[in-house]
């Protein structure tokens, strides 16, 4: 299995009471599919995995499973507060039928790099499934050291590595280690900036939250570099949404994905306690402060893009039709409330 291109980390959809919400996953996962997002990334950050169950893990993986089989192939995020809760997911996401597992280093534990590689082989000698390793040291407290994911790529099935850490040297010394024996993919996260550090080193896309809102720029923006022509067309993605991926990373992950999605009409409802969603004068001072002066405005309402999806916008539509490319089918009309209600 190879992990290229755009791999979009989607949201994990509510209820009014906090339950989870599988149907409404549809209309994410189509969404994505129809602008021809090369995987999904489910139970991440994004997914707000901490704040689920080892029971609503497992709803999720299996219709998830089923409804992307055939269509979009997915990595899940089967890591637990510990390493029995990591094998027993990673064990049910093979079992269902799951693509890949992505696996993070259990959060809190700050263990140190031989453990962590012991951790990593004592779940994926467990597993026949593909396994995709995610370094993210501002969440769990750790970082993989390049000489720790080198040894970890010996592992006979892992096969990808996510990067979410600020330092291109690592990258590079990862890279120069692995030899394209795995494919390395970048966050999106705009104060680390390491996508295209990472493709013109030989990585192979981007793990992203933005595509939530982008999907059909963001797999032109992650494909990796074949010519010079894609390097020009990824830089020139970059320069022009880089603006969005800062709102997209103000404020803690997933909350403006959630609140962009269901501005587009679509199932991101409010996120799980602690985090709250964004509402009314809040919502207003990001839209108004910090995306107005990025994006294009429109005058009427309704918003349709040239694949006929048809979304109902409570607004402030101006600040996202950007991510439209037929602008002209980007209307806003009188009498739209400048708040969002969830």
């Amino acid at each position: 299995m190879r992990v290229t291109g755009s791999w979009v980390a989607i949201p994990t959809p509510f209820r009014e009471d906090g339950y989870i919400d599988l149907e409404k996953f549809k209309p994410i996962i189509d969404f994505q599919h129809h602008y021809g997002t090369d995987g999904l990334l489910v139970l991440g950050s994004a997914g707000e995995s901490s704040m689920l169950s080892q029971e609503e893990k497992k709803q999720i993986i299996k219709y998830v499973v089923e409804y992307t089989r055939d269509k979009i192939p997915i990595l899940v995020g089967t890591t637990g507060a510990n390493t029995q809760d990591t094998i027993e997911m990673t064990k049910y996401a093979q079992m269902v039928g799951a693509d890949g597992a992505l696996m993070v280093i259990p959060a809190y534990i700050k263990p140190p790099q031989e453990d962590l590689y012991n951790f990593v082989k004592t779940v994926a000698n467990q597993v026949d499934i593909p396994i995709a390793i995610y370094n993210n040291p501002t969440r769990v407290g750790v970082n993989i050291k390049p000489e720790t994911a080198i040894k970890i790529s010996g592992i006979k099935n892992i096969i990808a590595l996510k990067e979410a850490m600020p330092d291109v040297s690592q990258l590079i010394k990862v890279q120069l280690g692995l030899k394209r024996r795995i494919d390395v993919l970048t966050c999106d996260a705009p104060n680390y900036s390491i996508i295209l550090p990472n493709l013109a080193i030989g990585g192979s896309g981007t793990t992203n939250i933005t595509g939530n809102l982008i999907p059909e720029e963001f797999v032109q923006l992650s494909r990796p570099w074949q010519k010079y022509e894609d390097m020009i067309n990824s830089r020139t993605l970059i320069f022009k949404y880089f603006p969005l991926m800062e709102i997209c990373y103000s404020v803690t992950n997933p909350v403006v994905i959630k609140a962009g999605l269901n501005i587009l009409g679509l199932p991101g409802g409010k996120p799980r306690l602690p985090l709250r969603p964004l509402v009314g004068e809040k919502l207003d001072q990001l839209t108004e402060r910090k995306l107005s002066k990025h994006m294009s405005k429109c005058k009427k309402r309704k918003i349709q893009d040239k694949h006929s999806f048809n979304f109902k916008s409570t607004t402030p539509v101006r600040a996202w039709v950007s991510i439209f490319k037929d602008k002209s089918k980007c209307q806003l009309g009188k009498g739209d409330k400048e708040n969002v209600r969830f």
